[in-house]
């Protein structure tokens, strides 16, 4: 948790806020609880424990039970609801015993849903009580009664089920199911993040995603959806326009349908009297066109009540889904003068007025975006702005649970997954759960004798995935599926992407040869019926991405794959990270055999490839190019699975440094690859990377091969020395220099370090300095250094809190014959230490330098010890 006192509660305020307090009831206590109940589940999950069971004792809350026994047994989950599930049932004292220990917390956790919460509270207080009732009740309609019953069975109607696209004929048919059972919630957080993102979205979120799952509960404000029109400390008012982003398939356009559902059902925010709901692939079709013709095209039976309608703005909500997909130019800065709502313009004008609040003012609008379009718009008109983390680790669980609705086929699917880095990481986004699962429920599940043939490998890379959705589906639905459907297909995928181009229309489809006709194209794409027009578009945007790659593979021109290879790596924006990733891994001749039927009989598309990839490496692998060029270089040599390539362009005996860039457990999957095809590396340079147990564990079989190890400043701690035990102890460890510095181990980890270093054969220097390991287990370690196998020749103890009471133990160092270097500095050893010092001076027959300097030790024994010198000529004493 990150704490400052960005504002000391004082007695004074505590006084306010307890006047405050005493002006409610407990019935509209009880409905202010209500209404910010999961908001204080969250808060009470992420604030310390221990710091609010003990306000709320210092406020007489009668702790019946043992609530951190509770949480150690069933989790912080279950913890939070049984404690404010406890305090609603307990007499108003209780309550109020709640917030205002909540209110002193803020001393210590500036945590942004608590400080949201208490603006709010403290802020609104009773005035939230009729806006409560609203939004439970909703308005008296009048004569609006009808059409708005109507309209919600409409909108009942296109919001009530989640539609599954799907082959037929397929493991699992297609179909839908009901949002209100198949919906998993997705975590939504205010962040403005997207403004510094340059690579592709999916890969920069994949890999920077477990960081935010802590961040998420650490310090972004967690925000449902029922929370998104209420009330934000930050604007400081109730926000009339709201954006959502988040990248493709992570469930945008699935939250907007079941917040639409949500309203009518009237689980929340019916002072709405209408919501209208819109999809910007289906508005592309327009050019100019009013408010009133826009809404009455999707909602005809509108027609009569319109002008009615909009003469009580607050009571309208606009949705529009999918800003990313629209060709239109909407500036939300501009100060678009007031239009009439049957005036036609362009939409882009409609669409910033009604945001701008000149058209319509008063009403609110919702709008979805992927974040790279929100990083060129104007997002300063949006008093709300969020984003879609996806899944956490437990929705990503359940979805596997729904998906193979078998307990031990989904337990071994995501064991699987959880397993894979490369596809785990993934699981974040909805969609892409989907695919796995199609494809895993065909690799685990039993098949039919006659049908065991199909049993094909399972992925390990992101292009094994899609190879593998593909061949399912072509295996399962269309076995006769011709080359010529597919290949154009991947022209028109391979023409999006170049271009920036998601949805395509009728047009499209004929100018790229793809007949929309058949069966087989809802494998793949699925398409939009609005009034007469229809649009495509690929089921997510890495699938587009794949067909695009594997175009060049069905139909292979040297002179079109040179210039894709080239647009693609000029694209600033990182458009074409992942049909590069394509490329190169379906240059594999594993994984591209799959499709071989639909494949050329040479393999010059992978050869060209190749040459390319070599010929990138070789150019741009120079210690000034950035680091996250290095990692899509290394990224793109993992997709390929290509051994040989990787010891000919990175080599063995080379010197890898990724030094100050965080290390995801993705990017030390990749690494282990690189490091195992290489066989042996001078240096692997991971300081400051962030390398905890899980990415350490992903490299663990493969570091030992490495000269020069450093994992300094990655805050190891003492569980991970089980992982640099099974690394040091390796039959054919090479390791010479490893630097531990500027962690988190303690005196427990000396032990365990004097296990691998009784062991270990190969290690001449060792750096643990600015750890902890001053204490009981010290003494083990400096014990294993004096045993014959030991081949320490430098050693690293500064700054690890050495006091006098260690001194005898470093005595022992004087029977260490390799020992040349030692460091004993910024310490706290005193004059009490220097007989022992001395001993360790004189005795040690071959050493060379120690360190002294930044101890306690007075002006006196420093001079004694500079005298030393003298008698042993050839040594240094630093201080």
């Amino acid at each position: 948790m990150k704490r400052h006192c960005a504002r000391v509660i004082n007695d004074d305020d505590i006084q306010r806020f307890q006047d405050k307090l005493s002006q409610y009831d407990m019935c509209t206590l009880r409905i202010l609880y209500g209404y910010f109940r999961n908001d204080l589940k969250h808060i009470v999950e992420t604030v310390d424990t221990h710091h609010l069971l003990s306000e709320l004792k210092s406020r007489n809350f009668p702790m019946e039970q043992d609530y951190l026994l509770l949480k150690k047994k069933l989790g912080v989950s279950v913890f939070s609801e049984c404690l404010l599930e406890d305090i609603l049932g307990m007499r108003r004292d209780a309550m109020l015993a709640l917030w205002e220990s909540l209110y002193i917390l803020q001393n210590n956790y500036q945590h942004p849903n608590l400080i949201g919460v208490l603006a709010e509270f403290i802020q609104k207080g009773a005035t939230l009580l009729p806006l409560i009732t609203l939004d439970k009740d909703g308005h008296q309609l009048h004569q609006l009664e009808e059409i708005h019953n109507r309209h919600k069975k409409h909108l009942m109607e296109i919001t009530k089920n989640l539609q599954e696209h799907n082959a037929p004929g397929f493991v699992h048919p297609g179909g839908s199911c009901s949002i209100s059972s198949c919906y998993l919630d997705l975590v939504v957080v205010s962040t403005q993040d997207f403004r510094n993102r340059s690579q592709h979205e999916i890969i920069e979120m994949g890999g920077i995603h477990e960081y935010y799952l802590r961040k998420a509960h650490i310090g972004l404000e967690h925000i449902s959806p029922d929370r998104l029109f209420r009330w934000n400390h930050r604007s400081d008012r109730m926000p009339l326009a709201v954006m959502v982003s988040g990248v493709p398939g992570v469930g945008k356009t699935t939250l907007m349908q079941k917040f639409v559902y949500d309203w009518v059902t009237r689980k929340h925010y019916q002072r709405f009297s209408f919501i209208f709901f819109f999809k910007f692939r289906e508005l592309n079709k327009y050019n100019e066109v009013s408010l009133d013709e826009m809404i009455l095209d999707q909602y005809d039976y509108l027609h009569s009540q319109l002008d009615i309608i909009f003469k009580d703005p607050e009571k309208l909500l606009f949705v529009f889904d999918g800003l990313d997909e629209s060709v239109h130019n909407i500036d939300f800065g501009s100060q678009n003068k007031g239009i009439k709502t049957k005036e036609r313009v362009r939409l882009g004008v409609i669409v910033a007025s009604l945001v701008g609040q000149s058209l319509l003012k008063g009403s609110s609008i919702l709008l979805t975006s992927r974040p790279t379009r929100l990083a060129s718009v104007d997002v300063s008109v949006f008093q709300r702005v969020c984003e879609i983390m996806g899944f956490f680790p437990k929705e990503r669980e359940r979805y596997f649970e729904q998906f193979f609705n078998d307990q031990k086929l989904s337990e071994k699917a995501f064991q699987y997954v959880r397993e894979n880095d490369v596809l785990y990481t993934f699981c974040y986004i909805p969609s892409y759960c989907w695919i796995i699962c199609k494809v895993l429920c065909t690799c685990f599940k039993p098949l039919p004798i006659n049908d065991a043939g199909q049993i094909l490998f399972l992925p390990k890379t992101v292009t094994q995935l899609f190879v593998s959705y593909v061949a399912h589906m072509l295996m399962n639905h269309c076995k006769n599926c011709p080359k010529e459907l597919l290949t154009s297909i991947g022209k028109m995928a391979q023409h999006g992407v170049m271009n920036h181009i998601l949805t395509f229309d009728s047009k499209d489809m004929e100018t790229f040869h793809v007949d929309s006709r058949s069966q087989f194209l809802s494998s793949f794409i699925m398409d939009s019926y609005q009034s007469q027009t229809t649009t495509y578009s690929f089921l997510h945007l890495t699938v587009q991405e794949f067909f695009s790659a594997l175009h060049h593979y069905l139909n292979f021109s040297e002179m079109e794959l040179k210039t894709s290879l080239e647009r693609a790596r000029s694209l600033e924006d990182g458009r074409g990270e992942m049909f590069i990733r394509f490329l190169c891994g379906l240059s594999d001749g594993t994984t591209i055999s799959l499709l071989k039927r639909y494949l050329r009989d040479d393999n010059s598309p992978a050869k060209m490839v190749i040459k390319w990839l070599r010929q990138e490496i070789r150019a741009k692998w120079r210690p000034e190019t950035d680091t996250k060029e290095k990692m899509n270089l290394l990224t793109y040599l993992f997709e390929s699975r290509n051994k040989a390539l990787v010891f000919d362009t990175i080599g063995p005996n080379e010197n890898l440094d990724f030094s100050d860039f965080h290390r995801t457990p993705v990017d030390c999957t990749i690494l282990a690859f690189i490091l195992k095809s290489c066989s042996e590396t001078s240096c692997l340079n991971l300081d400051r990377c962030f390398i905890q147990g899980e990415g350490l564990e992903r490299l663990s079989g493969t570091l030992h091969s490495v000269q020069d190890l450093r994992l300094s400043n990655n805050d190891l701690k003492d569980i991970d020395m089980e992982l640099l035990f099974r690394i040091l102890t390796h039959d054919d460890s090479r390791i010479q220099k490893l630097s531990l510095r500027n962690n988190s181990l303690t005196s427990t980890s000396c032990s365990s370090l004097a296990c691998s270093l009784s062991i270990n054969q190969s290690l001449t220097e060792l750096d643990l300095s600015k750890n902890n390991l001053a204490g009981p287990d010290f003494h083990n370690l400096m014990k294993s250094l004096t045993l014959p196998t030991c081949r320490i020749s430098r050693l690293s103890l500064q700054q690890i809190k050495l006091t006098d009471d260690h001194a005898p133990h470093l005595i022992s160092l004087s029977h260490t014959p390799i020992l040349t270097h030692l460091d004993l500095s910024r310490n706290f050893l005193s004059d009490g230490s220097a007989r022992y010092i001395q001993d360790l001076i004189l005795g040690s027959p071959n050493l060379e330098e120690i360190s002294l300097g930044q101890n306690d030790f007075s002006k006196e024994k420093e001079e004694f010890f500079k005298q030393l010198e003298a008698l042993k000529p050839g040594l240094s004493v630093v201080l």
